[in-house]
């Protein structure tokens, strides 16, 4: 079949017959060769549960996922925005005053969805905080707000059976975790 191609407002046209098709494409040799940019598709082997409870376990694990993974991203945004103002703060002082006005600003903001949390869903943040940022929750509370706090509230986290030291573990424990998000992440769940 005969096909002609033609440049119009700086799109290639590639006629054949009665079609007509836009896109971008590249003159190789005289061939036209189209260029189009296709969204990456993961694909993990299928997972095999040996029981029911461990299927429903991984749906409510994809749920709880979906629930808090923006949460950990806003994380990440917020510490890096944080980070670029803190490090041009001078005094002591004028620190401790900037993180108390950000944490005020963040529980405004954010304090009463994060209440509704499940004990799991919490948990979960915790992990992909340190997923995000490099760094544990107790990591983050110690520089932010001293010595005293982070052991004040892993302390607090120990009686409700959490860890604020708990490390990201994408190939070990984590790994169930780690597909998921990357699945989030490519937009197939």
């Amino acid at each position: 079949m005969l096909s002609i191609t033609t440049k119009i407002d700086g799109q290639n046209v590639i006629m054949r017959g009665d079609s007509i098709i836009i896109t971008n494409a590249i003159v190789l040799d005289g061939d036209t060769i189209p260029n189009i940019h296709l969204k990456e598709i993961v694909v993990f082997p299928e997972l095999i549960f040996k029981s029911k409870q461990e299927a429903r376990r991984y749906t409510k694990l994809m749920r709880d996922l979906k629930r808090v993974y923006p949460y950990a991203k806003l994380a990440k945004d917020k510490l890096d925005e944080l980070e670029r103002e803190y490090v041009v703060l001078k005094t002591e002082k004028e620190k401790k005053e900037f993180t108390k006005t950000i944490e005020k600003q963040l529980l405004d903001e954010f304090g009463p969805e994060l209440k509704k949390l499940t004990v799991t869903q919490g948990r979960l943040l915790l992990k992909l905080i340190d997923r995000e940022t490099g760094n544990t929750s107790y990591e983050l509370v110690k520089e932010l707000r001293g010595t005293f706090s982070a052991v004040f509230w892993q302390a607090i986290a120990r009686l409700f059976g959490s860890d604020l030291k708990s490390e990201y573990n994408a190939e070990g424990d984590d790994y169930l975790i780690e597909r998921v998000i990357i699945l989030i992440e490519h937009g197939q769940i």
